[in-house]
C-alpha cells in the first residue's frame, strides 16, 4: 500500500548517529520527553544537568548533554522552516541501537572490549 504524506503538516527533525551513550539510559530519558513542548523539554533537561530534578534518583548527565544538543539542533531546523517556536512539541523521540566498535584487547585480558553506540532521532511538530 502507498502512504500518503500531506505537506500541510510541517516537521523538523534532527538525527545523531553513533553517540557514545548508553541505549538503556537514552530510552529512559526519551520516554520522559515524549509529547512535551520544546521549552518545557529544554528546561527539564537543563534541570537534570544541574541536578535539580532526577529520574528515579539518577541524573543521566552524559545522556542529557547529548539529547540537549540534538533537541537544540531540531529546534534550529524548525526555525529555519519558519515554524512557530511557541507551538513546537516533541512529536517523536527515540533511541536505537547503533554500531558496536571492537576496541583492542588489553594485555592482561583475553577478549577485546566492545563499545556500544546509540542513534538518536528527534522529530518536532506544530500544534
Amino acid at each position: 500500500m502507498w502512504q500518503v504524506r500531506s505537506d500541510s503538516v510541517k516537521e523538523a527533525r534532527a538525527i545523531l548517529k553513533n553517540a557514545k551513550i548508553s541505549l538503556k539510559n537514552a530510552v529512559i530519558v526519551c520516554k520522559k520527553l515524549k509529547n512535551l513542548k520544546v521549552e518545557k523539554a529544554e528546561k527539564f533537561l537543563e534541570n537534570l544537568l544541574n541536578k535539580k530534578v532526577s529520574i528515579n534518583g539518577k541524573y543521566y548527565t552524559n545522556t542529557v548533554k547529548i539529547l540537549l544538543q540534538v533537541l537544540k539542533a531540531a529546534k534550529a531546523n524548525a526555525e529555519r522552516k519558519n515554524m512557530n517556536p511557541e507551538k513546537l512539541y516533541i512529536k517523536t523521540i527515540k533511541a536505537d541501537k547503533g554500531e558496536t566498535l571492537i576496541r583492542p584487547k588489553p594485555k592482561a585480558k583475553f577478549a577485546p572490549r566492545k563499545a556500544k553506540q546509540t542513534h538518536i532521532t528527534i522529530i518536532l511538530g506544530e500544534r
